[in-house]
């Protein structure tokens, strides 16, 4: 699909999220609305469309970048650690930090997730096995134990309901003035655009970028840093969606190819369209409840996951 194709699209889905809800508001009348449904649509609609789009769309970015800059397509906040170290620092900010604001909490699990994707990435340099399935599976349990250890500490602190607000990702309490800190990721979006042929290169391995003259450390922290600080954002804007860095990518890379310059509005585009669709999905299946937006992603996600491993297994013998 072209670019144009895929804004249309995303334009549509973002349009039908509007409109798709407990509260009624016709679309059909939506110049005589009344105040009650203008407020529906101006302090909760707006702010969860908006929401969806930011959050889906940096979460595939941090997922396309992650996996550029370690040439592994298994790689992604969730299969490296990125998400759970995030939630460790944000357990470290309740306990250290009780009266801090979020854009506190959000600053100490950005330094937590840069730390455990940097620790990832020091375990993938000592493992001998390079297989691209196997890796994503350590960064898994490196994962699960962050969690066990946030886990562990909450429980001690009294702290398992303030952190279960982050174990699962939700669109329903996003109201205005509680989604702002999400306006941060459009530097970022910005940012990841200018340094998409650095981190092309990067991908290449550290050689091929120090033989023509490009700073490998550097580049490599900065885009760990981006996907490190979006997913801290998100995080503690909407909570943790699974999978979502790890499958939209390969998705747009079976399609598109892997030129990061151009997949990457491809990718962000289709990744806030899976989650527009996650989103109004959840709210219709068991209408007039909700399902929430990990749930969704969670288990389309891991299937999604499974299909590519085992592409990847039927792909590997021609390799």
């Amino acid at each position: 699909m072209s670019r144009v194709l895929w804004i249309i699209v995303t334009a549509v889905l973002a349009i039908v999220s509007l409109f798709v809800g407990v509260e009624d508001v016709p679309i059909d009348d939506f110049l005589h609305l009344t105040s009650e449904q203008k407020d529906v649509l101006l302090i909760s609609r707006v702010p969860r469309t908006i929401s969806i789009i930011i959050a889906g769309a940096g979460m595939s970015l941090c997922g396309l970048i992650m996996q550029q800059i370690t040439h592994n397509r298994f790689v992604s906040p969730t299969t490296a650690g990125t998400m759970d170290a995030a939630r460790l620092g944000v357990l470290v900010a309740l306990m250290v930090f009780p009266a801090a604001g979020t854009l506190s909490k959000m600053l100490v699990a950005f330094v937590f997730a840069l730390a455990g994707t940097f620790l990832f990435i020091a375990i993938l340099q000592r493992i001998r096995i390079k297989d691209p399935i196997f890796i994503p599976l350590v960064g898994l349990m490196f994962g699960n134990i962050l969690g066990s250890i946030t886990t562990f500490f909450a429980y001690k602190n009294n702290l398992v309901q303030n952190i279960g607000t982050w174990l699962q990702g939700d669109f329903s309490s996003i109201l205005r003035g509680r989604y702002e800190l999400l306006y941060l990721s459009i530097p970022l979006f910005i940012i990841a655009w200018l340094y998409a042929d650095r981190f092309t290169a990067a991908g290449l391995g550290e050689s091929f970028a120090t033989n023509i003259g490009l700073n490998y450390r550097a580049t490599v922290t900065v885009g760990l840093s981006i996907a490190a600080l979006m997913t801290a954002t998100v995080l503690l804007t909407v909570g943790a969606i699974p999978f979502l860095g790890l499958i939209v990518p390969n998705i747009v890379s079976i399609y598109a190819g892997d030129h990061l310059r151009r997949v990457i509005p491809l990718t962000v585009l289709f990744g806030a369209s899976f989650v527009l669709i996650c989103d109004i999905a959840g709210r219709l299946i068991i209408y007039p409840y909700e399902i929430s937006i990990s749930l969704m992603v969670g288990i389309i996600g891991s299937i999604l996951f499974i299909c590519l491993l085992v592409r990847r297994q039927k792909d590997a013998p021609d390799q």
